[in-house]
């Protein structure tokens, strides 16, 4: 009974949970993604601080004069330049800022996925999903200016630099940005098309695959790798993060009874997964010959 009771409070917890081992990992990724963003915003300040300071002079042998009209005295003969070893070492800093700042965004994106936000949050939602791209624009967008405001750099090293770091600098912001987060309202959404088609929180997949299955004898997960069956949560830890829109083929493959309205429940499915806010999971319709595999009750409406 108390296992009974324990399934049933699983089932009715208000959204979708990643499992603990997924929330594990994610946070280790998190981690790790915060750590390098640390590290390449610290490279960042030793280019600003350090590095574009660097200058060294020609024509030590100048002369002082003094300018009648303002009194002012200058030194002419002399002049600073930015030295080849610290071009170098900017166009190396680059990189490595952009390296740093790529890696850190793809481990903070498969946190994501594994230990999505909640879209209802909007604040949290839009920080959690962009940070990456937020970053990259933290950690190149100072230096590129400073790069084109530096007074001792040639013509030829401003813009080599300055096109580097702007090239960079776009493609961090670029693979930063998540065009298609994972939300706990889309997880929850898939969940419950698989529990109210199949009667349980069960579904399949095998390693190489991108989305899981409602049953195993359907011809995509035929690849001789091994069937893994699960929840929906333990197949999002597995990296399959969306339940298949073609489980109505798959339902008739297996001999399961296959809803009435599966095309409109694939649609409703496909844009909760695009991110769509407003569209609701219509409930499985069956035949008069057909026993619901679970029978979900609506809930009774807010007061």
């Amino acid at each position: 009974m108390a296992e009974s009771d324990e399934q049933a409070v699983e089932t009715d917890a208000p959204g979708w949970k990643p499992t603990p081992e997924a929330k594990k990992k994610a946070t280790t990724f998190r981690w790790i993604a915060v750590a390098l963003w640390i590290v390449a915003i610290i490279g960042e300040a030793v280019g600003i601080f350090w590095l574009l300071r660097q200058r060294v002079y020609v024509g030590e042998e100048g002369t002082f004069t003094r300018d009648p009209e303002t009194g002012l005295v200058t030194e002419s003969g002399v002049t600073a330049i930015f030295p080849q070893w610290a071009f170098i070492a900017l166009l190396v800093l680059l990189v490595v800022i952009a390296a740093l700042s790529i890696t850190g965004s793809v481990l903070w994106k498969k946190a994501n996925r594994l230990d999505p936000a909640r879209k209802s949050d909007k604040a949290r939602f839009f920080v959690q999903n962009q940070l990456g791209a937020i970053i990259a624009i933290v950690a190149f967008l100072p230096l590129v200016i400073l790069i084109f405001l530096n007074k001792d750099m040639d013509k030829g090293q401003k813009a080599t630099a300055g096109i580097v770091g702007i090239a960079l600098a776009l493609l961090a912001t670029y693979i930063g940005i998540d065009f298609a987060p994972a939300s706990v309202e889309q997880y929850t959404a898939d969940q419950s098309a698989v529990i109210q088609i199949l009667g349980e929180d069960e579904v399949v997949w095998v390693e190489g695959g991108k989305v899981y299955h409602v049953c195993d004898e359907v011809p995509d997960i035929q690849t001789g790798s091994e069937k893994l069956t699960g929840t929906t949560a333990e197949a999002v830890a597995a990296g399959k993060y969306r339940l298949t829109l073609r489980f109505a083929s798959e339902l008739k493959t297996c001999g399961l009874p296959v809803p009435e309205n599966a095309d409109e429940i694939a649609d409703a499915l496909r844009e909760i997964q695009a991110g769509s806010e407003n569209t609701p999971l219509p409930a499985p319709v069956w035949g008069d010959d057909v026993t619901p595999p679970i029978v979900v009750e609506d809930a009774a409406p807010a007061e």
